[in-house]
């Protein structure tokens, strides 16, 4: 096997791959890098876990190096199918895109549209993307494609299986039609194969695994079981030692089962799509570290789970084909590793279950079993759990505090308006803001009424100046005449929509300020024109 230095790859790269442990290419490798820094279009054939993300990503690299981008336009471009595997290529490249000086950016669904869009405005030379996700930027003039240089399908098939095709080709129809094309995927059949006809020039061909095949390093068995005691085995699996990840179809089911696990004592969470991403994220964060042994997955979901060290994958839910039991299989026995596919069935699902395996290549080994068999336990390392509930521990919570320091205010920093006062600010000087000491603000507390600016949330006092206060709204009711407060009157200091005297989206002139406070002295969060004789800063946007 040739060394990564006789690839083509710049000696700086290298040494950083060897630095990481990386130093003899995996076959995709070594087989794909040196057509692709030849600029030439490369068809790759290999399962999950083959080391294909290097091997495309280098070569990537070496391209987008040439030039800086320009403001919204990348100039290459990695399409994935999930979000997680997104965020897994841009984590794999960004270690060595510093070393060549190259950008990396991701465009993702479930993530903050304002982010991806600063993202692009400042400039990225590649970028990760989701097809929805970027399509969705593209039409609001976020993205332009026509710079991009070089274009990766990654999972190719399993974009199609999850219906990308149509945004897939509308997305390679507005790259460079002179540019080049790197494709990788487990199978080459469908809709696959009309991409490679349509969007590659000679593709130079490699192909590492068959493309459905059992891998060498799997083992594969067949478990039958009696639906009373399914529940009971699955548990006892879910036990062992080691990581295991547990297929289910519905995201119901994968909560249930979760929640069984967790109460017998296993530590355990559920993935699925109806998550958010920052919690899917942390999910499979947790899981990578060892926190959490099991994890209860949907198909989905479980695309884009890429963590080395799943030494077995449960069929709980048998898949609807054999490229779904293939994908979910391809969660374990990654880089060279051995690994376990397991799967559960029911006596009515016993022919089913055959006709799945033959279709994906796969010579399973059948066993009748019952819980706390010995024979459970030879194939699966299953062992009885603790049955004490397992709870999940707290976070830790970080304090967020102002970037002013201690003595300028709140959230941002001292005086009026946004950074002026505000979020848990401490005895600022004068903008106030929400839970703002010494300036008010919501709970703000001390107002300083020997010039009229404080008031607050539950504001007590009648101050004489511009205290202002929670419903502080007809005169001197909770407070006179010129505080205002939540819907205060039109008559001085203003408030939560109050009227002149600035609040929230206070108007015209009034003393207290507040959240989008208008002209008015107290500023705010984006309270405009600050009176700048009072306060230490003018408010930022």
């Amino acid at each position: 096997m040739p060394a990564f230095d006789s690839l083509g790859l710049p000696q700086d790269i290298v040494d950083e791959l060897a630095k990481n442990g990386v130093t003899t290419p995996f076959p995709i490798q070594a087989a794909t890098i040196p057509d692709a820094i030849e600029g030439r279009d490369v068809l790759g054939c290999g399962r999950t876990g083959s080391g294909k993300t290097l091997a495309f990503g280098l070569p990537v690299l070496m391209r987008a190096a040439e030039r800086r981008a320009a403001a919204n336009r990348p100039r290459a471009l990695i399409l994935v199918p999930t979000r997680e595997l997104a965020h897994q290529v841009r984590d794999a490249l960004r270690g060595y895109s510093r070393i060549v000086g190259v950008r990396v950016g991701d465009v993702v669904g479930g993530s903050s549209y304002t982010r991806q869009i600063n993202e692009l405005r400042r400039g990225v030379e590649i970028l990760v993307a989701t097809p929805g996700r970027l399509s969705d930027l593209i039409d609001q003039g976020a993205c332009d494609l026509s710079d991009v240089e070089v274009s990766v399908l990654d999972e190719a098939d399993q974009m199609c299986d999850m219906g990308f095709m149509p945004q897939v080709s509308e997305l390679l129809d507005q790259v460079r039609p002179d540019g080049q094309t790197l494709l990788f995927s487990a199978t080459l059949d469908g809709d696959v194969d009309k991409l490679v006809r349509k969007y590659m020039n000679d593709p130079q061909t490699h192909s590492v695994d068959p493309p459905v095949s059992q891998v060498t390093a799997m083992e594969h068995h067949l478990l039958k079981v009696l639906p009373r005691d399914k529940n009971k085995i699955i548990t006892q699996i879910a036990a062992r030692d080691g990581r295991t990840i547990l297929f289910v179809r519905s995201k119901y089911r994968a909560d249930a089962i979760s929640e069984q696990l967790a109460a017998a004592g296993v530590p355990c969470a559920s993935l699925h799509g109806g998550k958010t991403q920052s919690v899917r994220t942390r999910t499979l964060a947790k899981f990578r570290e060892g926190k959490i042994q099991a994890l209860v997955a949907t198909d989905v979901a479980a695309r884009g789970i890429h963590v080395d060290g799943i030494d077995m994958v449960v069929n709980i839910d048998l898949p609807t084909g054999h490229k779904d039991y293939l994908h979910r299989g391809g969660r374990t026995a990654r880089a060279g590793a051995s690994g376990l596919v397991v799967s559960l069935v029911a006596p009515n699902q016993r022919r089913m279950a055959r006709r799945l395996l033959s279709d994906a290549g796969v010579d399973a080994k059948q066993h009748l079993v019952n819980p706390g068999d010995e024979l459970l336990t030879e194939v699966t390392g299953a062992k009885e759990p603790s049955w004490e509930p397992w709870i999940e521990p707290p976070e830790p919570v970080r304090e967020r505090r102002g970037r002013g320091g201690p003595r300028r205010g709140g959230y941002g920093g001292g005086g009026g308006g946004y950074r002026g006062g505000g979020y848990r600010g401490d005895r600022s000087g004068g903008g106030g803001g929400y839970r703002g000491g010494g300036g008010g603000g919501y709970q703000g507390d001390r107002p300083r009424t020997d010039r009229g600016e404080g008031g607050g949330f539950r504001e007590g006092e009648r101050p004489r100046g511009e205290g202002g206060g929670y419903r502080g709204g007809e005169r001197r009711e909770y407070a006179p005449r010129s505080e205002g407060g939540y819907r205060g009157d039109n008559r001085g200091g203003g408030g939560y929509r109050g009227g002149s005297g600035g609040g929230y989206r206070g108007d015209r002139s009034g003393g207290g300020g507040g959240y989008r406070g208008g002209s008015g002295g107290g500023g705010g969060y984006r309270g405009d024109r600050p009176r700048t004789d009072r306060y230490d800063s003018a408010p930022q946007h």
